[in-house]
């Protein structure tokens, strides 16, 4: 198990003006922010990022969804973080989230959740990568 994983605020939580509300959140669980970027993603930075779901039938919906609005990057650390934050984070689908994770607070539907986390400690390597070099990360060594 890995100490870092991945998370990103939708469109729709950046659009709802929660940042700052699960960002507290998220520190206040005990994450601690190794990396954050506020960015919007391009259609070939969506389609790359989202490419393992590339053949699924929703994967052009996620895109256009994707690049609506900016979004939030977070590199975290935490004890066994990708669960941590899964856990925290809730179901994919708000209705379905315990009650207090952040879907639950803060997303619309299934589509508009509010928030990303990495499903496994390869994905969550891959995708601070993507949004972050080892420069931008470097209290990760110290």
């Amino acid at each position: 198990m890995s100490n870092l994983t991945y998370g990103m605020i939708k469109p729709d939580a950046v659009g709802n003006g929660v940042v700052g509300e699960i960002i507290a959140r998220t520190q206040k669980e005990g994450f601690e922010i190794l990396g954050m970027r506020m960015t919007r993603l391009s259609q070939a930075e969506a389609k790359k990022f989202y490419e393992v779901h590339q053949e699924r039938p929703f994967y052009n919906d996620l895109v256009s969804y994707m690049t609506s609005g900016p979004i939030v990057a977070l590199a975290l650390r935490k004890d066994n973080a990708v669960t941590a934050w899964r856990e925290f984070i809730g179901a994919t689908n708000p209705e379905d989230a315990e009650e207090g994770t952040i879907r639950k607070l803060y997303g619309k539907n299934i589509e508009n959740n509010a928030v990303h986390g990495s499903d496994s400690d390869e994905n969550a390597n891959r995708e601070i990568a993507f949004f972050f070099t080892e420069g931008d990360l470097a209290s990760i060594a110290g």
